[in-house]
């Protein structure tokens, strides 16, 4: 699932649970989506910092 999918999946179960609620179902999707997104926030944030060199003056 590419990140506009999840991020657009996650916020479909947001709205939901602020209209009707969740099944225990969706609030397990709910989970591992976020856990998902934040995987990729990590590691996307690591290969920045990663990539940044230090230079001295």
């Amino acid at each position: 699932m590419d990140i506009d999918a999840l991020v657009e999946r996650i916020n479909e179960l947001a709205r939901k649970h602020k209209t009707e609620g969740l099944t225990q179902d969706e609030m397990l999707e709910r989970a591992q989506l976020r856990e998902t997104y934040l995987e990729n926030v990590r590691r996307n944030f690591r290969r920045q910092l990663d990539s940044i060199e230090i230079v001295d003056k």
